[in-house]
């Protein structure tokens, strides 16, 4: 969890403006792209998890 607040914190701290940017793009999007790119991060997340596991 401190990993993932970590990555996160990154962006916003290191380009404030084009995060808010990014953010304001996301806000225009429709629910199902919203939900296609939440699908994509749960993918990533799992396969990444998997690889570690895999590795270890």
């Amino acid at each position: 969890m401190g990993l993932m607040l970590l990555l996160e914190g990154i962006i916003p701290f290191l380009f404030p403006r084009r995060w808010r940017d990014i953010v304001n793009r996301v806000i225009q999007l429709s629910d199902g792209q919203i939900r296609f790119l939440g699908l994509i991060a749960l993918m990533g997340g799992l396969a990444s998890l998997a690889l570690v596991n895999f590795y270890s």
